[in-house]
């Protein structure tokens, strides 16, 4: 594998045994034992990555696009070391930041300025970088006078643009981005999108998980289209996006995020990767 690779994944396939509460509990479980150990053998696990394999070069920007349950999330989750792969191998060198879920961590008690230093240590910054870090941080998230109080008193949008804010302080080699973008209003939007592209300009290599699909277009280098744990499609973004909507039977794409209220949804959350 070249020195140019940041990412890489080798016939990667993920799967996930659910588990079901045995009916009459445990005295039906002593009594009949052999007869549920047969049935949880015999049950299918659910993949939700099917022998997926590709390569992305260090300062690219590609974007993961698909249906809700096709596999993005548990991509980003598989580069980020938070899950690892049921088979196949998964390389990502260097720092990575993960944008998956924006305030995970944060203490509803403290107030704005003190969980941008609790949140910014444990994306790995030290306390002097947070400090100093600190008055850029404030200034992006464009919360004022509210920083210094309790996080409780905040939105739950607020949350996000202070998750954000600190996040893309960090110094990451590889940017993971799930849907972060939708943070804040039109205006926060844009400024979130041209901070990915000031990434993008000093190398970092970003991966952007959306459905917001102008968005794909208008910053990724290549775009990867998941079906059903498949990878179907990569390429051109325009072409790729093309190909989703043809499969959507959408016919227009002139939209933003917008747009996503038109994707198709799941029936239950548990069919999401």
């Amino acid at each position: 594998m070249s020195d140019e690779v940041a990412i890489a994944f080798d016939h990667v396939s993920k799967e996930y045994h659910v588990d079901s509460a045995i009916p009459g509990g445990v005295k039906e479980l002593v009594l009949h034992l052999p007869s549920h150990l047969r049935r949880l053998r015999e049950r299918e696990p659910l993949r939700v990555l099917n022998d997926v394999s590709f390569e992305i070069r260090r300062g690219q920007c590609v974007s993961f696009i698909g249906r809700n349950g096709a596999g993005k999330s548990t991509t980003l989750g598989l580069i980020a070391g938070v899950i690892r792969p049921s088979s196949g191998t998964v390389v990502a060198r260097g720092r990575i930041c993960p944008l998956l879920e924006l305030g995970a961590g944060f203490h509803h008690e403290l107030s704005g300025r003190d969980n941008i230093v609790l949140n910014g240590v444990l994306l790995g910054m030290t306390r002097a970088e947070v400090r100093e870090r600190m008055d850029q941080i404030i200034a992006f998230s464009e919360l004022g006078r509210l920083i210094d109080q309790p996080l409780r008193t905040y939105s739950s949008g607020m949350i996000a643009r202070l998750g954000f804010s600190v996040a893309v302080h960090l110094e990451p080699d590889i940017l993971l981005v799930d849907e972060a973008l939708s943070v804040g209003d039109e205006a926060f939007q844009e400024k979130c999108v041209d901070r990915m592209k000031a990434f993008m300009e000093d190398d970092v290599t970003m991966v952007y998980v959306s459905h917001a699909l102008n968005t794909v277009e208008e910053i990724s280098d290549r775009v990867f289209l998941l079906d059903q744990g498949h990878l179907i499609a990569q390429g051109a973004p325009h072409e790729v996006v093309e190909e989703y909507h043809q499969r959507l039977g959408v016919t227009s794409h002139a939209a933003g995020p917008k747009d996503a209220k038109s994707e198709p949804q799941p029936a239950t959350k548990s069919q999401a990767a």
